[in-house]
Parts: structure tokens; C-alpha cells; sequence
């Protein structure tokens, strides 16, 4: 790993943690919102579907420094060996990528409200007429989840705060 590289994968967990705080938000600014653009086929509105953030760990990569040194070497750099288990000193720590943000599949709320305007007007397989959905939405598993968020935000500070401090200290011991 290069002197840089706990920076670089500290920087992309803060990145996607900020992305994780950024959906929290927005479904809790959307915990009531029974109407979106969508509807069914029976006309009967959609509510907000709950968002999560989906991360994976990044591709491995080869360095500059390796690939230089191949390449004086007189080797091609061959990508495919990175998931072959050939190069394993650059497969670790290599940060997170968020992979997708995607709809929770849990099932809406219902509420009998049959003077609301989104309220079924035709039944449908789930929801009988009268029955307003509501979104898909906690308010408790959402400050979990901020929590969580805001745990693991301060937790890349303090890595990256940690391999600055260690920098420091190897560029004083150089003087």
C-alpha cells in the first residue's frame, strides 16, 4: 500500500458514508409522502419507497509503482490477474464503492382513510378501496441507520487524522 493508500481508502469511506447520511435524510424528509409520480395500473397512487445505500468493496488495482515496474521489466500488465489471486498485496484496503441505491422491498403501510385523496379507489390485491398506503418508512430504523452513518463518518476521520499524524511524524524524523 502506498503512503497514501489509508488516506485514499479512509476518503472513500467518508464519501459513502456521506451518500448513506444524504438517503437517511431524504427518506426521513419523505416519511409522509403517500403520492409520488407513479401508480398503479388501477390509478391508485404510489408512495415513497424507502432507499438504502448498497456499498461494495473496490476492485483491486495495480499501482502506479507496480505498473512502472513491469513495464521496465518488459511484462504487460495483465488486469485479469488481479482476480486471479496473482497480485494480493494491492487487494486489501482498497476502500468501498456505493454499488447502487435501491428501493427496500418491505411492504407499504396501510391506513383506512377513505375521505383522503389517495386513498384506493379501486381495490387492488393488497389494498381495498378506502385504504391509503404509507410509505415503507420507520422513523427508528432510520436513526439507527443515521447513527450508524454518523459512527462510521468519525471513525474515517479518526483514520484519516491517524495517517496524517503518522506522515508528520515520519517527515520530522527526516529532518
Amino acid at each position: 500500500m502506498s503512503i497514501f493508500g489509508s488516506m485514499d481508502t479512509s476518503a472513500s469511506g467518508l464519501t459513502a458514508q456521506r451518500l448513506r447520511l444524504d438517503v437517511i435524510s431524504n427518506n426521513i424528509a419523505n416519511i409522509n409522502t403517500t403520492r409520488t409520480s407513479e401508480a398503479t395500473p388501477g390509478g391508485n397512487p404510489i408512495p415513497y419507497r424507502r432507499q438504502v445505500v448498497v456499498f461494495k468493496a473496490r476492485e483491486p488495482q495495480f499501482s502506479f509503482a507496480e505498473t512502472l515496474n513491469q513495464a521496465l521489466q518488459g511484462k504487460q500488465v495483465n488486469p485479469t490477474a488481479l482476480t486471479s489471486g496473482l497480485a494480493t498485496r494491492s487487494a486489501t484496503g482498497n476502500g468501498v464503492d456505493v454499488q447502487a441505491i435501491a428501493g427496500d422491498p418491505a411492504e407499504f403501510r396501510l391506513e383506512y382513510n377513505p375521505d383522503s385523496p389517495d386513498a384506493a379507489q379501486t381495490p387492488e390485491a393488497g389494498v381495498p378501496a378506502g385504504y391509503v398506503r404509507l410509505p415503507n418508512v420507520n422513523i427508528v430504523t432510520e436513526m439507527v441507520d443515521m447513527i450508524s452513518a454518523s459512527r462510521a463518518y468519525e471513525a474515517n476521520v479518526t483514520a484519516m487524522n491517524a495517517s496524517k499524524s503518522m506522515m508528520s511524524k515520519a517527515l520530522e524524523i527526516g529532518r
